[in-house]
């Protein structure tokens, strides 16, 4: 019975140990926090980039991936160091109302109008995405948006309204919200056999395509442009504002700037960097 009873002593000790260890290791490790997309996390994008970031610098980096209006969120209220997004117009608000240091491009891609390969609204191969949707309303061929103030539904809701088309006025019948990330809302569009938006990046990726096919594309209103900022330290002091400044010199930097540029999927390139420091 002392033997038992000194056996389950040293091993709750030893648990204590091990978990006291473990603790000690999460609060000296060096970490930095981004709020981004789920577009740079549904493409792979970070899988491929941040084990390099953290082997050159020695800092991890943990995302935190939802849509572009959570994100910025967010980072307004300080739960997180950086803001890596793709609505530019939020962007410099954000750092006009002095809660982001310096807005930096980093890398862009394009939009695509996805949709069933039969094409019942005839919106596949117009030169101008608004004039698709327009054919898609009129036709109430079902729609999946994703709903959720991303970056790439305040895109979409642009769209609609250079198609003159009030898309919410329509919510719940052909027009479907899910409220989800890209890949949630392509697994909804490939279900229904509907109509959505995507980032070129996410579509490349997604497996579920189904009867799903680029429909438009090469607009110049498609373009989706990525930048990340430094949440600002004025605003909140715990902000780990030179690690911060770290990542963000390392992906504008001519190393970083290659590594996305590598970044392919199925052999398409699924970003194009575009930083200012580029090449040098």
């Amino acid at each position: 019975m002392v033997t038992r009873l000194s056996a389950l002593v040293l091993a709750l000790s030893l648990l204590a140990g091990g978990l006291e260890a473990r603790a000690a290791e999460e609060k000296t490790e060096r970490f930095i926090t981004v709020a981004s997309t789920t577009s740079t996390e549904n493409s792979g994008l970070f899988d491929h980039l941040l084990p390099l970031f953290t082997t050159a610098s020695g800092i991890a980096v943990r995302v935190v991936a939802v849509g572009t209006g959570q994100a910025i969120a967010l980072a307004r209220n300080g739960d997180a160091d950086l803001l890596f997004v793709h609505h530019k117009p939020s962007e410099e608000a954000f750092v006009a109302d002095g809660f982001g240091v310096e807005r930096f491009d980093v890398m862009y891609n394009d939009f695509v109008l996805v949709g069933p390969s039969g094409d019942p609204a005839g919106a596949g191969g117009l030169a101008e995405a608004p004039a698709a949707l327009a054919r898609i309303a009129a036709a109430e061929a079902l729609f999946a948006s994703r709903g959720d103030d991303s970056g790439t539904h305040k895109t979409e809701l642009g769209l609609w309204r250079a198609a003159g088309v009030d898309a919410a006025a329509a919510s719940g019948t052909w027009y479907r919200e899910t409220g989800s990330g890209m890949g949630a809302t392509l697994n909804a569009a490939s279900a229904m056999d509907a109509y959505a938006l995507t980032d070129r990046a996410t579509w490349l990726k997604f497996a579920n395509k189904g009867d799903l096919e680029v429909l438009v594309e090469g607009d110049r209103r498609l373009f989706n442009q990525y930048g990340i900022i430094l949440v600002s330290a004025a605003k909140h002091p715990h902000v780990k504002s030179a690690d911060g400044e770290a990542f963000i010199e390392w992906l504008i930097s001519p190393a970083g700037q290659a590594a996305i540029a590598a970044y392919r999927i199925e052999g398409a390139p699924a970003f194009f960097a575009n930083a200012r420091m580029a090449g040098g």
